[in-house]
């Protein structure tokens, strides 16, 4: 087999026995031209689209960071398990119960009114607000025992309250079960 070198060698006088058209080198400088034109704009409607990116990016990073550092932690409040960490385990405790409450109340809520179901959840909610102002209060005030003992104070009444709430929802679907089986006992009779 013949290699590349060799038969361009052998073909030499082929290669080199033609000339280009006349006219032929203007043509490809015109068009060499309007190819680096179209690509030059080309890359800088691109440099300026990578520009404007950045520079978008950039804000969108630095507004986070100033959001994330600045602005909400001063709307956030102070728990009690950054006060201490005896704080800590009270307030594990007592969020553990919540939900166990939260999640009794959802199973348990049979009522067929939404305005009720609305209205009982909207109670635990502004429960939920008297927190957050307290959390706030003692941002303020981080060694202020007062406000220490408000929000244990709170968790405990809003325990008890969940309780309540709990129980009387159980007698209600045992009130209910109950009816439902007379009414089943007398219509087998």
């Amino acid at each position: 087999m013949k290699t590349l070198e060799e038969i361009i060698k052998s073909d030499e006088e082929i290669w080199n026995s033609g000339e280009p058209s006349e006219g032929h080198f203007e043509r490809f400088s015109v068009k060499l031209a309007l190819k680096k034109e179209a690509a030059k704009n080309n890359r800088s409607i691109l440099t300026y689209l990578l520009k404007a990116a950045v520079v978008t990016l950039l804000v969108t990073l630095s507004s986070l960071w100033i959001w994330d550092n600045f602005i909400k932690q001063n709307s956030k409040g102070m728990t009690l398990s950054q006060v201490s960490p005896q704080y800590r385990e009270v307030e594990n405790y007592y969020i553990h119960q919540v939900n166990l409450m939260e999640n009794e109340i959802k199973r348990s809520v049979i009522s067929d009114d939404p305005e009720q179901n609305k209205m009982l959840m909207k109670e635990l909610q502004d429960m939920d607000t008297v927190y957050i102002s307290l959390q706030k209060d003692l941002k303020a005030n981080p060694n202020d025992e007062r406000v220490i003992n408000a929000m244990i104070w709170h968790y405990q009444n809003k325990l008890d309250v969940m309780t309540i709430i709990v129980n009387q929802l159980k007698e209600i679907r045992n009130f209910n079960n109950n009816i439902n089986n007379q009414n089943n006992e007398t219509v087998s009779l």
